[in-house]
């Protein structure tokens, strides 16, 4: 059944001389002499308007269509007398004479004609034959490419084209075809193809009413059609055209409750069963999960719990692609899935424990983005991070201590005392690398919060311990911790930049600050420093003194 609004208003129609005369504007003439057409049915046409034959020009035919064009729009739906009379004229503009012909401009004007003989004639469209119907649609859908000029001096044509169909929802009469899907995909693909940033706002929302009806008042959604949206998500659509990324997503939006289910046929169908043949984006689940969740996470709620069962998997590569993807979904900065889906977020949570080593190396890297967009989900982090600071691969040790770091020197309160006490226990680390990472990420927090006083005294007392374990950790034997230490203090405890007062005084609060045995071990820092300078002196004065030959 065809949809019709009240048209309070009706687009200015050009007559073909320059001259411009609104739709509401009725002029009642008697038609010309009749015509018979070439199956013998008499054909009116309206007047002043001669019989459009393939016998006539282009341009001839083109001015004539013109003035068919202006018939047909002024005329309602209550013109009974007018529907019969131009009966065989609506029948005859549908005749592979004008659905095939070359000229691009009689195609637009036949297209207008056929857009408003579907609303003069709703509900019953004057075309019985289903083959026929689907030319028709076929041919206005193709029409439908010269929306993407929108500086061509037709544009208005075609946006009237546009508008016709979309208040009228002419297209839904295609549910009868039985393969009206050939024809819906035609146009979805159209309509995203041809959108554009120049097109206004009013284009953009006849495009949505278009789809947005046959979605909502069809029977379902085919996986093609579903595929002619989504493909436009997927990030290589994405940066080519960025309007047909926005027009989708409003789609998706807009029909959120009819094409969920379809949504979640077509993840059941790749995640579940395993079926990737079933469309040619199977490849790009995990991308279209994301964006979707972005746009609306209710389009996602039958697919989450097949997520879960991925998770579970017995292909690490699976799994870790799971993690990456529910990584970004958990720790995104508006999400709220951890809350509303905690046994997803605890079955995500199980995978920092996982026996393939890089799905654990991505759980610990979440956990840095989480902390930062959730602080509130810090104690369920908390334990698992203390499991993988004692991880026996060396790269997840480093990784827990540079994700509590990045949190700390964000804010600090993102990080608990428990949390930095993992760093502190890796500055014993057997392993080097760990060890340097501890003890420079340890000095980075005491300098932002204890040398500046904007930080507060409440985020100094916090990390007042640190200049005490640094300077412990000279009491080591490795020569590498040694130096390093001296390095730390020169660059972040008593920052050599400091103007000469600054660094005094910060000197002074260091040492007075420090415990017994940082005090120890800063004397003996400074010793070895001097004996070091008193060598140096002593071989720089060998080297002055004349050589003696033998």
């Amino acid at each position: 059944m065809l949809h019709l609004p009240e048209l309070h208003e009706r687009p200015v129609e050009d007559c073909g001389e320059g001259k411009f005369i609104t739709s509401s504007t009725r002029m009642d003439f008697p038609a010309t002499q009749p015509k018979p057409a070439a199956d013998g049915k008499i054909i009116y046409y309206p007047p002043g308007v001669k019989e459009i034959t393939d016998k006539i020009t282009n341009d001839e035919v083109v001015k004539r269509l013109k003035m068919v064009v202006k018939t047909f729009m002024d005329m309602d739906q209550d013109s009974e007398d007018e529907k019969q009379q131009y009966l065989p004229l609506a029948l005859h503009l549908a005749s592979e004479f004008f659905l095939r012909n070359p000229n691009k401009d009689v195609r637009l004007l036949v297209a207008c004609c056929l857009a408003d003989i579907f609303r003069i004639y709703a509900p019953e469209a004057p075309y019985t034959s289903h083959d026929k119907l689907k030319d028709i649609f076929l041919f206005i859908t193709r029409q439908l490419k010269g929306l993407e000029d929108t500086k061509s001096p037709q544009f208005n044509r075609y946006f009237y084209l546009l508008e016709n169909l979309a208040w009228v929802k002419s297209y839904n009469i295609c549910f009868e075809l039985e393969d009206c899907n050939e024809i819906f995909i035609q146009l979805f693909r159209t309509l995203f193809s041809v959108i554009n940033n120049s097109h206004n706002q009013k284009v953009q929302m006849h495009m949505l009413d278009l789809m947005s009806s046959i979605i909502m008042e069809g029977d379902g959604v085919t996986q093609e059609l579903l595929d002619s949206i989504l493909i436009n998500l997927i990030p290589a659509h994405k940066n080519l055209n960025r309007q047909a990324f926005d027009l989708a997503k409003v789609l998706l939006k807009r029909t959120v409750q009819t094409i969920e289910p379809c949504i979640a046929n077509f993840f059941n169908q790749v995640l579940v069963l395993g079926k990737s043949s079933v469309s040619d984006l199977s490849e790009h689940v995990f991308d279209l999960i994301q964006e979707l969740f972005a746009i609306d996470p209710h389009l996602l709620l039958s697919v989450m719990p097949q997520l879960e069962f991925k998770l579970k998997s017995n292909d690490g590569e699976e799994r870790l692609a799971v993690v990456r993807l529910l990584a970004k979904l958990f720790g995104s900065k508006d999400s709220d899935l951890a809350t509303q889906n905690r046994p997803l977020w605890q079955c995500f949570l199980g995978r920092f424990n996982d026996i393939h080593v890089p799905v654990r190396l991505e759980s610990v890297k979440f956990a840095s983005h989480c902390l930062m967009n959730h602080p509130d989900l810090a104690k369920d982090l908390t334990e698992y991070l203390k499991v993988r600071s004692h991880d026996p691969e060396e790269a997840i040790r480093h990784d827990v201590i540079v994700t509590i770091i990045t949190a700390g020197k964000r804010d600090l309160s993102l990080v608990n005392d428990q949390l930095l006490g993992f760093v502190r226990e890796r500055t014993l680390d057997k392993r080097w690398r760990v060890r340097k990472e501890a003890m420079m990420g340890l000095a980075q927090l005491y300098k932002k919060y204890c040398l500046h006083a904007e930080a507060g005294k409440d985020a100094a007392e916090k990390v007042s311990w640190i200049k005490d374990k640094l300077l412990h950790i000279y009491y080591q034997n490795s020569i590498d911790d040694k130096l390093l230490v001296e390095k730390i203090f020169a660059q972040y405890l008593v920052p050599h930049n400091l103007e000469t007062e600054e660094r005094m005084k910060c000197l002074y609060y260091l040492y007075a600050s420090l415990d017994p045995n940082a005090v120890k071990a800063l004397n003996e820092m400074w010793k070895c420093q001097n004996m070091l300078r008193s060598h140096v002196r002593e071989l720089l004065d060998l080297h002055k003194q004349p050589t003696v030959r033998f």
